[in-house]
């Protein structure tokens, strides 16, 4: 047999723009937007017409995602500054990403957790007790991978200052040395208290650089944070702040015993290219 073309098309182009152009400029009435079956009844075609269609057109109606543009009068600078310490570090230096992950909840489910079992996957209640939280400092070596951590119930200038004071103790070699200590860190009040600066003032061979105001994402120990969470806290099951703790201290040990680095590929060109495409598309 030859290769065939199949039955005929029973929708024509003009009823397929039309179809792309209300999915695309329009909405049903009482919702936010289309579905298969919506659009089906609307243009008087089968729903899976309506799938082929979207899927032909990489059109997906059905997600959303989130995004947000930072405000930053001094954006494209701070962008360049810590973009730059990340592909090029200065010489003789010791980078460190800095943040907290505050208000972490030792949660503990209401009933047994079931096991994981041939076709079933792990399952536990949506319902659960509240134990307290505790706020998790973290200093990132973009250079090695390991983690420095901390836990504290709360996350206040007096213990992000605590932090610092164990960061020193804990790079106290390296600095002895002659390297200078380089932060990347976030623009939260905690961090430019007036106890911080003090103490900053006295250690000239510290250097702070800030990510851009709603751009955190630009430090990397966000990443680690979301790791974390994925495979340590999210699907635990605690029964005190203590065994959180616990939990969190058992997996930054675990990590630090074959610590691999984030590999930072995007470049300052890059960043801003698609941050002004973003506004373009906001008109």
């Amino acid at each position: 047999d030859l290769p065939r073309s199949g039955p005929p098309r029973r929708i024509g182009d003009d009823q397929i723009e039309q179809l792309i152009q209300k999915t695309l400029h329009s909405k049903p009435k009482g919702a936010t937007h289309w579905s298969t079956r919506k659009m089906a009844r609307q243009m008087g075609v089968s729903r899976d017409t309506v799938s082929r269609v979207w899927r032909a057109f990489g059109l997906k109606h059905h997600r959303a995602e989130t995004f947000q543009i930072s405000t930053d009068p001094y954006y494209v600078d701070k962008v360049r500054d810590v973009v730059g310490v990340y592909v090029s570090p200065p010489e003789n230096a010791l980078v460190l990403c800095v943040d907290e992950k505050s208000q972490i909840q030792a949660l503990e489910r209401s009933q047994p957790v079931l096991p994981l079992r041939a076709g079933k996957p792990e399952g536990y209640t949506s319902d659960y007790f509240r134990h307290g939280t505790v706020s998790l400092f973290a200093a990132l070596d973009i250079r090695k991978g390991e983690v420095l951590g901390k836990c504290y119930r709360r996350h206040r200038a007096k213990e992000f200052l605590s932090f610092l004071k164990a960061i020193e103790t804990h790079v106290a070699d390296e600095v002895a040395t002659g390297k200078e200590v380089h932060l990347v860190l976030d623009n939260y009040c905690t961090h430019k208290s007036a106890a911080v600066s003090r103490w900053l003032v006295k250690r000239p061979h510290w250097h702070l650089h800030f990510t851009p105001t709603h751009a955190s994402w630009l430090n990397q120990v966000e990443r680690f944070f979301a790791k974390i969470t994925t495979e340590a806290i999210r699907r635990g099951n605690f029964l005190s702040v203590p065994s959180l703790i616990s939990a969190i201290k058992a997996y930054l040990q675990q990590h630090n015993t074959a610590p691999r680095p984030f590999v930072w590929t995007a470049t300052t060109d890059q960043i801003l290219g698609r941050t002004a495409n973003l506004c373009k598309s906001l008109g």
